[in-house]
């Protein structure tokens, strides 16, 4: 009888993080942020475990330019609360589109990724603008095409 191979875990300081670049123009909301939440949680990498932070950095520019399919910008709701009884804040797509890009894309990627304590630190990793310029050169991000 054979002996059984044990599964490696990848070492915390061994882990390759490398940071990607995206551009959002005139991608589907919902595709763009499959695919970068795939990226984020390490999905894509060979060394992936569930209870470790294996994932890339991702810098998305154009967010304004980010594609809304059917009757989404009129139809699809943002909603908050205060807290406070009647503290309920509604805002369709369209609005929040016009008036903050970046939150349109964070709150997509945040819907896919698991809710606790690793999404929430995985969601410190993505860095969205608006427009095409970033601070990030120094880091030197992989352009990164999801089509």
């Amino acid at each position: 009888m054979k002996a059984q191979e044990r599964t490696s875990i990848p070492k915390k300081e061994k882990i390759e993080r490398k940071y990607y670049l995206v551009d959002a123009t005139g991608k589907p909301l919902g595709r763009l942020a499959s695919n970068v939440a795939k990226v984020l949680f390490g999905k894509t990498k060979a060394c992936w475990v569930p209870f470790l932070e294996t994932g890339d950095y991702v810098i998305i520019t154009n967010a304004e330019k980010v594609r809304l399919t059917g009757k989404k910008l009129t139809d699809k709701l943002y909603r908050r609360h205060s807290g406070y009884i009647g503290g309920l804040k509604t805002i369709t797509a369209a609005e929040l589109l016009q008036k903050s890009p970046e939150t349109v894309i964070r709150e997509a990627v945040k819907g896919m990724l698991p809710k606790n304590t690793m999404g929430r630190k995985i969601m410190k990793n993505i860095k969205i603008y608006r427009g095409a310029d970033h601070p990030h050169a120094a880091q030197k991000p992989i352009p990164l095409d999801f089509d």
